[in-house]
């Protein structure tokens, strides 16, 4: 305490050793600086003051070559005065300059392994001084303080302390002391007490008691715990007999110990005697027989196996045994009169603890290669035991220690590592992408566009050094691939969209005219035959498909013609040479001149016109032979061509050697068929063979075998599957053009060998050695006992065995067969007068009949037989009969039903629908539900016993994805213009919508429509007026005299068809252009004979461009008759008018059309294709015209009229193969489920099929009944012979039955059904069955039992963790039985342990309804126990409100504010001082209920709650308005009843003044006219 006070005086914490020593020498200090004190020289002898000192630098870093102790550090040293600046060094006295070198600890980066912090634990958290002065009333949360800890540098393999600084290089010195929350004091909890116990005596006086336990114990300095027990004198009827005062009392077991040697020795030599007077009895004399009896012996000591490593000693114990007084006083042993006094002594064997061997030396390091990112390994030790405990309470110590290491040195690899590898991709592939409306493509091969390839993914090791990879191996050589699981990066993706090139069609010219008839070779004029040719060319050259011009028609025709002639170009002469670039000299060309002539005698060709003939034709048909050529054939290897023997590259493809190819060709008339080779012209006859490349050969190449995966090391019990081991491997290369096929299997398997481990053992047991008794020594003081005989314990030697029975390691027993048999026993040599009986024998067999009996029996033996107290039957029952059980069985099933899961292997799907992933998707499967077998007894027995395999199977139907259904496409529209560039749609509708996860439907518009648009081109002139010639003019105003004047002529007017050969047929006139439809009727003048006649108009000439009203057009006629003197004269021949934009005038420019959609090719499903868009010419007025407006003004087309676009590939979601189902997730029980899981190989895209929601599957596992070992209750406890004292109590352990389930509670079955289980109750393997107990004696204060363990509680603030941990608690309440004997009585016990589930509870005062004045108040927590303690003292609500002074008015009462108050009816009259004076009636306003019928009147009083009412009731009710309160004040309804009744008499006359008012008439609606109903249409297509 002393210490404790001198440092909160000091203030600041430190070690409290030298602050001592500081604080011890205060008291000195004005001693020593005295004048003259310790050295400090006096006025007498003073020496000069010194003025100037040594002063020192920190010391720098350690430096040396090596590492560790050898280094050096320096520091600067220099001479300074006291004022402050430095000086020379001669001012310094030398003798005391300072090092300025040292050595030290030179630290390297390896030390980091060496050395570390060593962190020693937290100390009490103790207050601040300066906060703890000032503490509140109330504790709310705790207290601030502080804790510390010690620190050290710890070199970790010595154990020894280091240097801080060297620890300091690696990581800073961790902090040494810390905050730290002292909690409310937290006194001790109690529950509440129990019902008071039994009277202690039956009759006369005697205790009755009630206990109580601890909830939770005195934490944080709180206080104590009150008392857990309370007592209470009872009575009941005066005993009749006297009651004993004293009881046999029996002590506790000594330990057990040896017998000392002379005991030994003496009882040997007795044992000897005995021998020889048994030896002298029998009369063998024989010393061979002697002889034998010693090599019997003999022998036998050679064979009784030693425990090795069970040192058993059976030695002997005692106890005490005494009579004792009511009072505790011990008295003559006279005074407990008993015919059997309990026995004093038993054998015992002597309890050794465990013995373990050194341990070994450290394993080499687990990991013996380098790797960053788990860079410790570990390492192992071991120990083994040499002898097992016996008897001892405490097991062995852990055999096994490990510790992480670190694989050191230069030669220490770095760990390998694994990557993933991929094959090459596979050919692109289309047809997987087509969806249910295109199977009809299925069987077209030469599909292109957008498809999909695939590949494999496998892990293999990762290789450093790629070039020695390279070098050591073949080229192409792969790793082999390992398990898949130690592969960690991103899975390369497996699938991936490509694309086909789709075919361009071969486009060829129109036909040349036929050429002259000549002859087939004119070197050889045979006969007189020729041929005339009409040739054509390759307009566009074909590709894809089989490629090459072979998909092209024939270019050449011939027909044959008589008499054909020879004809040759001759050059005449050169011109004259025209020098280039327009110049006057110079280079420049020369053209020749040459004309064609025949060849047969140089005679000149006919003039053009003589070239020229006109005649009728196809008076007959044309006979016309053309060659016909058949596809190439396959290239084949030319093995004359030898010296091409280099690799070179063709259409991108590595080629090795030149093959032939060879196509069929012949002679086709047109319309006929093949004919002759000599109906074609031979010379014109195409190659049949030509040279090829042949690609290279690939073989096929495969990665070797990856290891055998490994076999299952342990053998479980009743596992009889065969277990398999696999390999794989995986081809990197398919084979190609006439390579080696891969004919190596990829996948092999074979039986795993049995494992070496699945070796059974089994303990062995031995013969029980003899009985050994309890020395004579000891027992011979014992009245009643006999030499030679009693009870005694007996040994014996157990061995482990192989189940063949050859010996093995006893720790192999250990680890494998059980628990150890017992190796002790009690044992009885009998005595004269006990009964000798053999054992049990075995019950007898049942015969399956329900209700029969099995028996087992023994006999007696030896001298038995002639007792007659063991022949008594009821004593000693020689048959015991039990009862066969009567089994019957049913089933029932539990659970739900497992997801639908198809059948594994066979495919059955659902009306032969099956789309590409709908493999093992759908069609018919089962679902399946556990059943339970239980007995009559409702016990869980296997299924087997039911005849059930453990399942309800039932069909279910996995429904098939149904994708989405459209049409075929519809025929295009017909052009949206007429003339110009329009669009032509055509449509495709919805069928069938998608559904249970179908592909989904295009984007459809409103009416489930989806469009194809692409741009068209009208003709302009494609449809035309035809106009047939005015009729006649139809003089209207007669001149009679000379029939002429104005009138009227018409013409027919006709939309036509216009074709080459102009106008066909007639079509209707929406056709053609409404606005340009020709006039079918107009005025006319017929003229008179002396008028001027003119002729038609002419056309009008073109306004020029750009159009304005300055500029004019014309037109003209020309007079056909001049007038005579009297005739009408000619008008003006020449017609103007202005030009008005776009109205004679119009300005042209060029449009484009929109973009169709985007078109892929006819074989194409998806991927890239083609936009168009055409050019439009459009008039200023906004109408497409013909291009040739827009063309003649030589306008720019800088558009771009195709661009590529791409139709997104619609690809299935592909998922991976079921995994196989998972282990049970319950052993045993109803609730065990297992599953399997698929993942997502290759995610959809586009319009593709989605993923299924369903990526996990469980089925019920099958039921198996849940056995363990369980503990029955525990006897009371028994005192042998006794009535008090030290006793033993018993109990069994039993197999018990259950579901797994919380609610089934255990039912005990047969222990056979147990005996695979090891016998582990609540996670301990040691059977406690039997334990001492004290029996109290009469009159005795004793301690109960311990409570049982209270709930796990944290220490919480507002229900927050503080971070203490839980604690939880038991106590032992002290039970008297005699009130003298109070003094004796032991004191009430306490224990606690920490806990990890605990919870926050609060606590909180409860009270229950006001009784009169007074009411309970309790404390209750949180989870609704009520406790006493726990809660607040200052916050305990009143359990008692009586008013002072008593109310004692008339019609008063106390209130609960502990204050007078009226009745209801009444109402208070107050005093000045605030007290109740009178309490005086108030009006009352009666109203009637409809019971009351008559109007009669009864008044019920309504009195405070608490009062019983006595008024009848039903009649009718009577209210009292008291409108003032106890202080003579209004009360505050009453404010709001007049408020009330105001708003309400506001709102009556605003009802009458409207009710009042005049309505006006409403004003009568124009156009009131009934809307038309429209129907809109949702564009369902299921509508």
């Amino acid at each position: 305490m002393g210490l404790q006070a001198r440092r909160s005086a000091s203030g600041s914490p430190g070690a409290a050793g030298p602050r001592r020593g500081v604080l011890q020498l205060l008291p000195l200090l004005p001693l020593l600086l005295r004048p003259g004190a310790c050295g400090a020289a006096a006025p007498g002898e003073a020496e000069a003051p010194t003025l100037y000192l040594w002063k020192t630098g920190p010391w720098g870093r350690c430096m040396g070559d090596e590492c560790g102790p050898g280094g050096i550090q320096t520091r600067a040293v220099w001479c300074a005065h006291v004022e402050g600046w430095t000086t020379l060094h001669t001012n310094c006295k030398q003798a005391e300059r300072p090092n300025n070198q040292q050595n030290c600890f030179k630290v390297c980066d390896w030390h980091k392994e060496l050395y570390d912090w060593r962190l020693g634990p937290w100390n009490q958290c103790l207050p601040v001084i300066s906060k703890s002065l000032e503490k509140p009333l109330e504790c709310i949360k705790g207290e601030e303080g502080i804790q510390v800890r010690e620190i050290i540098c710890i070199q970790k393999e010595k154990d020894i302390p280091a240097e801080d600084i060297i620890c300091e290089y690696f990581e800073p010195k961790p902090l040494l002391e810390q905050a730290c929350l002292i909690p409310c004091q937290q006194d001790c909890i109690v529950s509440e007490f129990s019902a008071w116990s039994e009277c202690s005596k039956t009759c006369g006086s005697g205790l009755q008691h009630r206990t109580r336990h601890v909830v939770a114990p005195p934490q944080f300095g709180g206080s104590g715990c009150p008392n857990l027990t309370e007592f209470q004198v009872c009575r009941s009827n005066p005993c009749e007999a006297e009651e004993s005062m004293y009881s046999l009392h029996v002590g506790p077991w000594s330990t057990c110990s040896m017998p000392h040697s002379r005991q030994v020795r003496q009882a040997r030599r007795r044992g000897k005697n005995k021998e020889r007077e048994k030896d002298r009895g029998k009369g063998v004399k024989d010393p061979e027989a002697r002889e034998l009896i010693k090599k019997k012996r003999n022998r036998n000591r050679q064979n009784r196996q030693e425990n090795k490593y069970w040192d058993i000693q059976i030695g002997y114990q005692t106890r005490e045994v005494m009579c004792a007084n009511k009072t505790g006083k011990a008295a003559d042993l006279s005074f407990c009169q008993q015919e059997k006094l309990p026995m004093t002594f038993q054998s015992c064997v002597i309890t050794k603890e465990c013995q373990v061997s050194e341990w070994s030396e450290w394993s080499p390091c687990s990991k013996t290669c380098h790797n960053m990112a788990s860079p410790k390994g570990v390492r192992v030790r071991t120990r083994s035991i040499r002898q097992f405990p016996i008897g001892s309470d405490k097991d062995c110590p852990e055999l096994e220690e490990k510790e992480p290491c670190v694989s050191q040195g230069d030669a220490v690899a770095p760990c390998a590592t694994y990557g993933w590898r991929t094959t090459e991709w596979t050919e692109c592939r289309v047809d997987p992408l087509l969806s249910q409306q295109d199977k009809r493509r299925g069987n077209q091969t030469a599909l292109c566009g957008g498809g999909v390839q695939t590949r494999e993914v496998y892990c293999v090791q990762a290789e450093d050094n790629l070039l020695s990879r390279l070098n050591s191996q073949k080229d192409r050589e792969a790793s082999k691939p390992v398990d898949s699981k130690l592969c960690t990066g991103p899975v390369p993706n497996t699938t991936q969209l490509c694309h086909i090139p789709c075919p361009i069609e071969c486009e060829v010219s129109p036909w040349s005219a036929w050429g002259p008839c000549t002859y087939e070779n004119c070197n050889d004029q045979q006969g007189k035959k020729g041929f005339k040719l009409r040739k054509r060319r390759i307009t566009s050259e074909p590709t894809g498909g089989s490629g090459g011009t072979g998909n092209c028609p024939h270019l050449l025709e011939a027909i044959p013609c008589e008499e054909p002639s020879c004809y040759d170009w001759k050059a005449v002469r050169l011109g004259d040479c025209e020098p280039d670039n327009g110049k006057e000299c110079g280079p420049g060309t020369q053209v020749q001149e040459v004309v064609c002539i025949n060849s047969d005698g140089g005679v000149h060709c006919p003039n053009s016109s003589a070239l020229q003939e006109v005649r009728s034709c196809n008076e007959h048909p044309c006979t016309v032979y053309h060659w016909q050529t058949g596809p190439w054939g396959q290239c084949i290897e030319d093995t004359s061509v030898s010296s091409f023997n280099t690799t070179t590259t063709w259409n991108g493809e590595a080629s090795c050697s030149v093959g032939m190819q060879t196509r069929k060709v012949i002679c086709v008339r047109v319309n006929v068929g093949q004919v002759g080779p000599k109906k074609c012209p031979e010379s014109l006859r195409p190659e049949t063979v030509r040279p090829c490349l042949l690609p290279c050969r690939k073989d096929c190449i495969m990665t070797p075998y990856s290891d055998w995966t490994p076999c299952p090391s342990s053998c479980k019990e009743g596992d009889s599957v065969v277990k398999k081991q696999s390999r794989h491997r995986v081809i990197i290369q398919l084979p190609a053009n006439g390579g080696r096929d891969c004919t190596d299997p990829l996948y092999e398997e074979k039986a795993c060998e049995a494992p070496q481990g699945c070796q059974s053992y089994r303990w062995k047991t031995h013969k029980w050695r003899r009985c050994q008794l309890v020395p004579w020594s000891v027992q011979q003081d014992s009245p009643g006992a006999q030499e030679g005989c009693g009870p005694g314990r007996q040994a014996r030697a157990i061995t482990c065995r192989k189940q063949d029975g050859g010996q093995a390691s006893i720790h192999e027993c250990l680890q494998y067969a059980g628990p150890v048999p017992a190796l002790t026993q009690a044992c009885q040599i009998p005595c004269q007068e006990d009964c000798q009986f053999t054992s049990w024998s075995k019950f007898s067999s049942c015969n399956g009949d329900c209700g029969a009996v099995r028996t087992r029996k023994r006999t007696i033996v030896g001298k038995s037989k002639k007792k007659e107290k063991c022949k008594n039957s009821h004593l000693y029952p020689l048959i015991e009969t039990q009862y066969c059980p009567c089994d019957k069985y049913n089933a029932q099933p539990v659970g739900n039903w497992s997801d639908c899961i198809l059948p594994e292997g066979k495919v059955e799907v659902l009306l032969g629908m099956k789309v590409q992933g709908d493999i093992k998707e759908c069609g018919q499967g089962y679902r399946y539900q556990a059943m339970a077998c239980y007995d009559q007894n409702g016990r869980l027995v296997e299924t087997s016993r039911c005849n059930s395999h453990g399942y309800i199977e039932e069909a279910c139907i996995m429904p098939c994805p149904s994708d989405c259904k459209l049409s075929e496409w519809s025929n295009w529209s017909r052009c949206s213009k007429s003339c110009g560039s329009g669009v032509k749609v055509r449509s495709k509708w919805l069928r069938e919508k998608p559904y249970n996860g179908g592909r989904p439907c295009p984007k459809l518009d409103h009416v489930n429509q989806v469009y194809e648009v692409v741009p068209c081109h009208s003709d302009c002139s494609q449809y035309i007026w035809v106009t047939e010639p005015w009729s006649v003019c139809k003089v209207t105003f007669v001149n009679m005299r000379e029939n002429c004047g104005e009138g009227v002529q018409t013409r027919k007017v006709r939309c036509m068809q216009n074709t080459a050969d102009g106008p066909s047929d007639h079509v209707d006139d929406y056709l053609c252009d409404p606005e340009e439809m020709p006039l079918g009727s107009r005025e006319c003048q017929l003229p008179c004979p002396e008028d001027c006649v003119i002729s038609e108009w002419g056309p009008w000439t073109r306004c020029t461009l750009p159009c304005n009203q300055s500029s004019f057009r014309q037109r003209s006629a020309d007079p056909i008759r001049q007038p005579a003197d009297e005739g009408r004269a000619c008008p003006d021949a020449v017609e103007k008018e202005p030009c008005n934009l776009n109205k004679n005038c119009f300005h042209y420019d060029y449009n484009v059309t929109d973009w169709s959609t985007c078109q892929l090719s006819e074989k194409a499903v998806c991927g890239n294709g083609i936009k168009t868009r055409m050019l439009d010419c459009v008039r200023s007025d906004g109408k497409s015209v013909d291009l040739k407006y827009c063309e003649e003004l030589g306008l720019e087309k800088n558009w771009q009229m195709n661009t590529s676009c791409v139709v997104e590939c619609p690809v299935n979601c592909q998922l991976s193969d079921w995994s196989p189902w998972s282990e049970c997730s319950q052993t045993c029980g109803l609730t065990g489920k297992m599953i399997r899981r698929r993942t997502v190989t290759q995610p959809f895209q586009g319009d593709g099929r989605p993923c299924p929601a369903l990526m996990e599957q469980s089925k019920p596992c099958p039921v198996k009944p849940c056995y363990r070992w369980q503990y029955g209750q525990w006897s009371p406890c028994q005192v042998q012979d006794a009535q008090c004292g030290e006793g033993t109590r018993t109990r069994n352990i039993s197999c018990v039955v259950s579901d797994g389930s919380a609610e089934d509670f255990s039912k005990v079955v047969d222990e056979e059904f147990c005996t695979d289980i090891e016998p582990i109750i609540d996670g301990n393997k040691k059977m406690v069955l039997e334990e001492t107990c004290t029996q109290p004696c009469p009159g005795d204060c004793y301690l109960k039992d311990w409570s049982s363990w209270s709930l796990c509680q944290l220490t919480c603030v507002n229900g927050e963790d503080l971070g203490f941990g839980g604690i939880q608690v038991r106590s032992r309440a002290v039970i008297i039985q005699e009130l003298e004997n109070q003094h004796l009585c032991p004191e009430q016990l306490l224990e606690t342990k920490s806990c990890d589930d605990g919870q926050c509870y609060e606590y909180k005062w409860m009270a229950s309804a006001w009784k009169g004045s007074s009411r309970t108040v309790w404390c209750q927590r949180s989870d609704g126990v009520n406790v006493t303690g726990g809660c607040l003292v200052v916050r305990q609500p009143d359990a008692d409100r009586s008013c002072n002074p008593p109310c004692s008015q008339p019609h008063s009462y106390c209130s609960e504010t502990r204050t007078c108050s009226c009745e209801e009816g009444y109402t208070e009259v107050m005093s000045s001082n605030g007290t109740l004076e009178q309490c005086t009636l108030i009006p009352v306003v009666v109203i009637p209920t409809m019971e009351d019928k008559r109007g009669d009147v009864k008044t019920s009083r309504a009195v405070h709650p608490t009062q019983p009412s006595s008024s009848p009731t039903g009649r009718g009710r009577t209210w009292f308005l008291q409108p003032f309160g106890p202080d003579g004040r209004l009360k505050t309804w009453v404010y709001g009843v007049a408020a009330g009744a105001f708003v309400l008499l506001i709102f009556i006359i605003s009802m009458i003044y409207l009710a009042c008012k005049k309505p006006k008439k409403p004003q009568r609606r124009q156009n009131n006219r009934l809307k038309p109903l429209t129907l809109a249409y949702d564009g369902d297509a299921d509508m």
